[in-house]
């Protein structure tokens, strides 16, 4: 009993430094990103906002891998949040900030749609079904020119509105103002995927992916949870396909195709599904390999080249993804110090 009772603060005590510990993280990565453009060129601070983006792209595709589905349409979910926002922005004149919306909207309906025919299939006939289909959504904006603008695509795309209130004017146009904003928009998506995924909806999914027969038996729709998660993680898509819609100012079918659609795999793969930040990880990570690295050597024709040796090393030495190199480095550390006091223990 004296022993629990002293536990009891110690425990209290410790969950209080571990949230200010991830809170002053937190504080210390915006601070960071705050920073970050201003160190930056013109050229690497336009691909900082593609990162930003890609971001999104990547963590709205874990949601989806939580319940056990891999697909390979998740890009072209973007590519429909790209083309929606951008048609009802250029044809109807909708407000870009609500047309980002929309696209997000008309991604997760077409995700719902989607859903039927796909979640009757499980593992590689989901995953084949889903390149279908979004082969099929894709021959789609190249056969009508109208309104998808045919193999080259729409141009000239709205581009989110400058603010301009007297004492404060911001131009989208400026890569290091479009990178907050994005910067505001993706950090408010990743907050809610983050909390779905905490929520019991969340242990659902993971219920289903590890159990979906059990689950099944104690009367959860897997059905039902797998269609939610593929609409929320297509909804979010689509706002990153929206939110580089509005960016470049032009989309065409070859941008989301199954080729980009590697890359996202790559990078949930090598940066690992496991926790929240893996995938984070593996885009920020091998973005600065490529546009960094690779470019600076002057082999940055090479990417896909790389990026496969990158996939085939990470299976082999790190099949948990970098997210698992920081767990596993401790934990040597820890034998490692643990090691010299045993051996001292025994001669003693």
């Amino acid at each position: 009993m004296p022993e629990a009772t002293g536990t009891m603060p110690g425990t209290g005590t410790g969950r209080l430094v571990r949230r200010i510990a991830w809170q002053l993280r937190l504080v210390f990565l915006f601070a960071a990103l705050a920073v970050l453009p201003y160190l930056l060129s013109y050229s690497q601070q336009e691909i900082a906002v593609l990162l930003v983006i890609n971001v999104l792209l990547v963590s709205s595709y874990r949601l989806l891998t939580l319940t056990g589905e891999w697909s390979l349409g998740h890009v072209v979910i973007m590519g429909v949040g790209a083309y929606a926002s951008a048609l009802l922005a250029k044809r109807l004149g909708v407000p870009v900030p609500i047309s980002l919306l929309l696209g997000g909207g008309i991604a997760a309906a077409t995700a719902a749609v989607l859903s039927f025919p796909l979640f009757r299939m499980k593992g590689f006939y989901f995953l084949i079904g889903s390149f279908a289909a979004g082969e099929i959504i894709r021959l789609i904006w190249k056969r009508f020119t109208e309104p998808f603008g045919g193999p080259k695509g729409l141009k000239r795309i709205d581009a989110f509105p400058d603010i301009d209130i007297g004492f404060l004017s911001i131009d989208f146009y400026e890569p290091v103002n479009y990178y907050f904003l994005a910067l505001i928009v993706v950090s408010a998506s990743l907050f809610v995927l983050y909390r779905i995924e905490r929520s019991r909806i969340g242990l659902t999914f993971h219920a289903i992916h590890w159990q979906d027969r059990l689950a099944e038996s104690v009367g959860i729709d897997t059905f039902r949870y797998r269609t939610l998660a593929f609409v929320i993680a297509s909804f979010f898509a689509g706002i990153a396909g929206g939110l580089y819609a509005h960016y470049v100012g032009a989309v065409n079918p070859t941008r989301f195709g199954v080729d980009q659609m590697v890359y996202v795999l790559v990078w949930a793969i090598v940066g690992g599904t496991a926790t929240f930040h893996g995938p984070i990880l593996g885009v920020v990570v091998l973005t600065v390999i490529n546009e960094i690295v690779l470019r600076a050597l002057g082999l940055d024709t090479a990417r896909p080249l790389i990026y496969g040796a990158i996939l085939i090393l990470s299976v082999l030495y790190l099949p948990n993804g970098l997210e698992s190199l920081v767990p596993r480095v401790r934990e040597r550390v820890r034998r490692w110090r643990g090691r010299p006091i045993a051996t001292g223990e025994g001669a003693g």
